[in-house]
């Protein structure tokens, strides 16, 4: 391996239809990684590896892509662009050195751009911006500088300008001396160079005033803008040294702890998980015992890691690298192996707000298409399932519309299995009002199992999730049981009194018992005398359900923050709408001719504010919104979701369909 060699884990970002796959491919010429380039619209491109991909021109899952430039190792992460994707987004982000964020010249700024730049600052990830497609008509130059500073980002650096802007020989010319007001924007961060300009701005070298750019880029400070053509390749050499020089590479103690982010989890040929991981610090070799998410643990039996443009594989994966890992059975995205990182907290993304029943084509294909829904949410923990088996039918969590178009067709293409949607609801959550608690003891009626279960529930702060505690004896009986009872509470929390999952609780076990095994002389154990975990596993969800009708729930439902901007003479237009779709709007200001109105609305009509927001504003109207939090929702409207389990609200009807247990 070449230790000596830089890495830099790099990612191009952008609005849908900014021009990033097209980018992409070009780079990939440009450092000699592809001969020929791919057009999106013939579907022949590098990176995008589905076949959908290559029908939409959208990008969906993150590939990597790996290049040598001089002395650095690029590894080209591909993301997702589209807004339904950004938890996606993030999910990659996390495993960035560096950015490049393109625009379109002619669209220029869009909601999804500020949305990216802003997680981008979020994250401290330094970006580099590129405008694209400067060949185009109606390609802007000087305004769209303007409208980034304004819009993105004031500490903007533009690397050269642009000649016979709009047509097929537009070109970038890079500054032969430094950018204008180059040193100004520096000196605002560093003492030293404000002396320096303040006494004589000649005294500031070149290379000095390089050096700076590139340190206050690597600490996000400042944002160097290039401009140019996929398409024609313009400006593009001047981008990939940009990249090389202005970006920081990988940093991380190889010697350290173990300490890596699982980004992307996919299937290999033979149907074995692969896990692609950036790795923070350590080393990790082939057939070590790794630990990750709760306390689970694989082995490593295989790595590939990514070196001057291909998957190679070897004996181990140090810091700062990407590996590509076999063995690990029950990894999934999103999972920390070996110690977590004590950077900036993990990312917590917000909870997906819809969600759908997918109905087959041939009802010959349901159970494949659980087999195939199964497969691609243990891919993507974004994706959640749930199985209702007295209809048996399958429900998917949704982030936004279009992630039904990608999955309809990743089951096609992938699966064979043609699939539709029934319509988009919203998930609420339930969450307990009061205290409530409840108990059945062994033996004693109306309980047909053997098994004394007591539980109390109690509402805990908001974002606490479910607290399992035991205020029963350990000892009182073996500890499978009190697994038994652990998990079902767990289980039977996903649907409450209305049938919404219930959060932020904690549940205390206060009562335990069990019938040890029984045994008459000359006989084997007489298993119906004798608790088993099935026992406390079918008394558990009505002594909790008990609980939860004296304690009481209140279904809350999600809400959105929303940024809207809009020009100011369409808001007589915009404000009867926002208040019919129940949005609350908080702050309105006022730029020029264009409004900006921030406030919260239902995760239910964020959609049909989406559409019918063009029609209301010229088609100039923005809008960004993302998951918030949960509010009550008002008493007149309470939304029930059908129960897909044995409904423990309904005594009878429960003990029917539970205990089948023979007597005897």
């Amino acid at each position: 391996m070449h230790t000596h060699t830089h890495t830099l884990n790099l990612g191009i970002l952008a609005h849908v239809d900014a021009g990033k796959t097209s980018l992409t491919e070009r780079l990939l010429h440009t450092v000699g990684v592809i001969d020929e380039i791919g057009s999106v619209d013939d579907g022949s491109t590098q990176t995008d590896s589905l076949a959908l991909e290559r029908r939409r021109g959208i990008t969906i899952k993150s590939a990597v892509v790996s290049f040598a430039i001089d002395d650095v190792t690029v590894n080209l992460i591909d993301t997702p662009g589209h807004p339904d994707f950004i938890a996606e987004v993030e999910r990659v982000l996390s495993v960035l050195d560096g950015a490049v964020l393109v625009l379109s010249a002619v669209e220029g700024v869009q909601a999804q751009t500020r949305v990216l730049m802003r997680t981008l600052r979020r994250l401290g990830i330094p970006t580099l911006i590129f405008v694209n497609k400067i060949d185009r008509a109606g390609a802007r130059y000087a305004d769209l500088l303007e409208s980034i500073s304004r819009r993105l980002t004031p500490a903007i650096v533009p690397m050269g300008e642009v000649r016979e802007l709009g047509t097929r020989d537009a070109r970038f010319t890079p500054y032969t001396g430094p950018a204008p007001r180059l040193l100004e924007l520096l000196a605002e961060h560093d003492d030293g160079l404000l002396a320096a300009y303040v006494d004589d701005k000649a005294t500031v070298s070149r290379e000095r005033l390089h050096r700076e750019l590139a340190a206050q880029t690597g600490r996000c400070l400042v944002h160097p803008v290039f401009l140019g053509s996929a398409i024609t390749g313009a400006g593009i050499s001047e981008l990939v040294k940009g990249i090389r020089e202005l970006l920081p590479s990988a940093t991380g103690d190889t010697d350290g702890p173990v300490s890596g982010t699982v980004f992307k989890v996919e299937r290999g040929p033979a149907g074995e998980k692969v896990a692609y991981a950036r790795m923070f610090s350590g080393t990790l070799h082939t057939r070590d015992r790794l630990p990750f998410r709760d306390g689970e643990e694989g082995k490593v039996t295989a790595i590939s890691v990514f070196d001057r443009g291909s998957a190679a594989r070897t004996t181990s994966v140090t810091a700062g690298r990407i590996g590509k890992l076999w063995g690990l059975g029950d990894i999934r995205i999103g999972d920390t192996i070996g110690v977590p990182r004590n950077g900036p907290a993990e990312h917590h993304f917000s909870p997906p707000t819809l969600e759908t029943v997918v109905v087959p084509a041939r009802t010959a294909d349901k159970g494949a298409l659980h087999l195939a829904l199964t497969q691609l949410a243990e891919q993507d923990p974004l994706i959640n399932l749930r199985q209702d088996e007295i209809r048996q039918e399958t429900s998917l969590s949704l982030y936004g519309e279009v992630q039904k178009e990608v999955i309809q067709a990743t089951l096609a293409d992938e699966f064979g299995i043609d699939v539709t949607f029934r319509e988009t609801t919203t998930i609420c959550v339930e969450r307990p009002v009061g205290t409530g608690a409840a108990v059945e003891f062994n033996g004693k009626d109306p309980n047909p199992f053997l098994a004394t279960v007591g539980l109390r529930v109690d509402p805990a702060p908001v974002g606490s999730g479910v607290e399992f505690r035991l205020e029963a004896e350990l000892g009182s009986m073996p500890y499978a049981f009190f697994k038994a009872v652990e998990d079902t509470v767990r289980e039977t929390l996903g649907q409450g009194i209305h049938g919404w999952q219930v959060t932020d609780c904690t549940v205390t076990m206060t009562h335990s018992g069990y019938s040890p095994r029984q045994s008459h002389a000359h006989q084997r154990f007489d298993k119906s005398m004798s608790s088993t975990g099935a026992d406390f596993r079918g008394l558990t969800p009505l002594v909790l359900m008990d609980a939860l009708r004296q304690a009481g729930t209140q279904v809350h439902e999600p809400m959105h923050r929303f940024r809207l901007e809009a020009p100011t003479d369409t808001l007589g237009a915009v404000l009867p709408v926002l208040a019919k779709l129940r949005a609350a709007p908080q702050t309105t200001r006022t730029r020029g001719t264009a409004s900006v109105l921030e406030g919260r609305i239902p995760a239910a009509r964020v959609h049909e504010l989406e559409q019918q927001l063009p029609g209301m504003t010229r088609g100039e109207g923005e809008l960004e919104s993302a998951f918030d939090h949960y509010a009550p929702v008002a008493r007149g409207m309470l939304p029930e979701r059908a129960r897909t389990d044995h409904n423990p609200l309904d005594r009878k009807e429960y003990l029917l369909n539970v205990t089948r247990r023979v007597a005897g």
